[in-house]
């Protein structure tokens, strides 16, 4: 057996593999004979198939398979004993031509994408901005109110105010205002005078009491929109562009939503029970709550930081564009040629943050344990609860959902590198020189919008 490798750029080598028929032969017997163990053919008790006819008849197929086992253990052997620094898969080469299992040497050649060579390893000599982010007592109080919202109620009230929702009987009126014989009723139409795109005829309703009756005009107040005159009359669309005079509308019901009441009902609700026992406590928990998130919005920053500090330090790098392109095409076969160009910048951008974060990884010695992701599961999974106002999830709750996650391997991909992102943050903060910036949320955010 003969390697040969040989750089054919900066970024590409071909590697060529030689077998003679020695360095398989003894391979290929081996399996012939456990093969002919229960090997059943016409005549023949099965083991006792004669190893002339064995070879003759399924000489050629195992041939080829224990080739390419070997082939693949000497290759990648040959590629990590000398540590080299492999971009994806090798990929047979375009010089290679149909192998005849049947001759003296075997010759297989491969084409191979090297990783571009850099340094990114960080110093105290580094310095990378680090944001706080400010809370306020005006975020306090607004998730203080976005709690209470959720954990409200509706009542049942005498008079209208705004925001109320309003349930009735509509009639069509005719010219005279008398009902319109043949027109549009509807029993129990709800409306949200709130939402009225008009402002004199939402004024109609301003204190209006159940059991009375008003006169307007769905039309002007949702200005002609069919879609919601449909949706309130019942009607179709095509019905509903006809519609275009007053209705009557006697009110048989007011509904009003009443936020919850700071008490231990919603304080248990939010936060768990005995938790927290007082207002204050209750504005000091989520004043934690918006810090705990801030943190780690703040980290995230000082991922994107790192990254930018360092793709800018390392500058442009040479890539193998051609084979990557056509490893990209190996991995997507549904895809057409357009969706590889239309993807590859993205992709080498990628690629590069990923060999980065590789020495970031090597020089911190982090590593990522299975109980390190599903932790990132597992708040992941709580935020995805607490977007619907369910910050009290029990723990046997929140690791079943995030159990579920780890068995989707798309998510399990994703779920890894932000674990080790997460890690490298950490690790990164020890090693450079953090500008700490306190910021509003406002500033914090428009640092997104300048990217």
């Amino acid at each position: 057996m003969n390697i040969q490798f040989e750089k054919t750029s900066g970024v590409a080598a071909e590697l060529t593999i030689t077998f003679e028929k020695a360095d398989y032969q003894e391979r290929v017997e081996k399996a012939l004979k456990d093969y002919r163990k229960k090997a059943a053919m016409p005549g023949f008790r099965p083991g006792q198939v004669p190893m002339s006819l064995m070879k003759k008849r399924f000489g050629g197929e195992i041939t080829a398979e224990e080739v390419q086992k070997l082939l693949s253990e000497k290759l990648y052997g040959y590629l990590r004993e000398n540590k080299i620094d492999m971009l994806g898969d090798p990929l047979a080469s375009e010089k290679q031509q149909a192998v005849d299992f049947e001759a003296e040497q075997l010759n297989f050649i491969f084409d191979i994408a090297l990783a571009p060579q850099f340094d990114a390893k960080l110093t105290d000599a580094d310095k990378i901005p680090y944001y706080t982010i400010k809370v306020t007592d005006d975020m306090v109080d607004g998730q203080v109110t976005a709690y209470r919202q959720r954990g409200g109620h509706y009542d049942k009230v005498d008079g209208y105010q705004e925001g109320d929702m309003i349930k009735g009987h509509l009639a069509e009126l005719d010219a005279d205002g008398s009902v319109k014989e043949g027109g549009v009723q509807k029993e129990d139409a709800v409306i949200l005078p709130g939402y009225f795109k008009n402002a004199d005829e939402k004024k109609k309703f301003d204190g209006v009491q159940v059991n009375t009756v008003i006169t307007w005009n769905p039309a002007v107040a949702y200005e002609n929109s069919a879609i919601e005159l449909s949706s309130l009359l019942g009607i179709t669309k095509e019905e509903a562009e006809g519609i275009q005079g007053n209705f009557s509308y006697q009110i048989t019901e007011i509904t009003r939503y009443v936020p919850a009441e700071l008490s231990q009902d919603l304080y248990d609700q939010v936060f768990g029970e005995g938790k927290v026992k007082s207002e204050e406590e209750f504005r000091a928990a989520i004043k934690a709550q918006i810090e705990e998130q801030f943190a780690f919005n703040a980290q995230v920053r000082f991922m994107a930081d790192v990254r930018e500090y360092l793709e800018e330090r390392i500058g442009q790098l040479e890539w193998p564009e051609e084979l990557l392109k056509r490893i990209m095409r190996a991995n997507n076969p549904d895809k057409d040629e357009k969706y590889v160009e239309d993807n590859f910048a993205g992709s080498i951008k990628e690629l590069e943050w990923h060999l980065i974060k590789e020495q970031l990884a090597d020089q911190t010695g982090i590593k990522v344990e299975q109980d390190d992701v599903l932790e990132v599961a597992k708040r992941q999974t709580r935020m995805q609860f607490a977007q619907y106002g369910m910050g009290n999830i029990p723990d046997d709750v929140v690791t079943n959902y995030a159990n579920e996650m780890l068995k989707k391997k798309e998510q399990v991909e994703g779920l890894v590198a932000r674990c080790v992102e997460e890690k490298l943050g950490v690790a990164i903060k020890d090693i450079v020189k953090l500008t700490k910036k306190s910021v509003t949320m406002e500033q914090f955010n428009k640092l997104y919008e300048k990217k």
